[in-house]
């Protein structure tokens, strides 16, 4: 009986830490990363789309060989963010790694700090990217390469990823009145 015991817990470890290991990579768990940084912002909610992820996918696919962070140039419609890790990294870990570049990220200025990168961060926030679908898997050489896309991308030279006013739906100014 204590083999069964024994193999019963064994078996229960490995179910445990498989459903870890596949933890905050689902669709939704993309998506709510996202739209916890957005709602930030006040820009809309991102949805999940099958043709973008598919496309995620495909170029997740032909990294797994060398797991380079190269991008795809989202074959001319998609903007793309792209993390890996040279072990496992949810998809929820590698959003949170674009959105921590908003401490690098100057709204004002529309500019990254000196030296620093932001992009990730803007293209995750962009206003108008309404679309996003992401892709994750594991490379030859153990590491783990993700990508997501965006549609429409987002990064346009000059352009805000969002505008003040985005946070303040009905177009009404707000005012905060202080008396003694």
């Amino acid at each position: 009986m204590e083999f069964s015991y024994s193999k019963l817990s064994v078996s229960f470890f490995i179910f445990l830490f498989a459903l870890k290991a596949n933890a905050q990579d689902s669709p939704q768990d993309y998506v709510d990363a996202h739209n916890a940084a957005r709602s930030q912002v006040g820009v809309p909610n991102i949805a999940w789309d099958d043709t973008v992820a598919a496309f995620a996918q495909s170029y997740a696919d032909q990294r797994k060989a060398d797991c380079q962070l190269i991008h795809s140039g989202g074959g001319g419609k998609y903007g793309e963010n792209l993390a890996g890790s040279t072990g496992d990294l949810s998809g929820a870990d590698a959003v949170k790694l674009w959105v921590d570049e908003k401490a690098d990220y100057d709204y004002n200025s529309n500019s990254c700090a000196a030296g620093k990168q932001c992009g990730h961060y803007t293209q995750v926030v962009w206003r108008n990217s309404i679309r996003v679908g992401c892709a994750k898997v594991k490379c030859n050489n153990g590491g783990t390469f993700i990508g997501c896309n965006y549609d429409p991308p987002g990064n346009y030279v000059g352009e805000k990823p969002w505008k003040e006013s985005d946070d303040n739906d009905d177009g009404l100014m707000s005012y905060i009145i202080c008396s003694k």
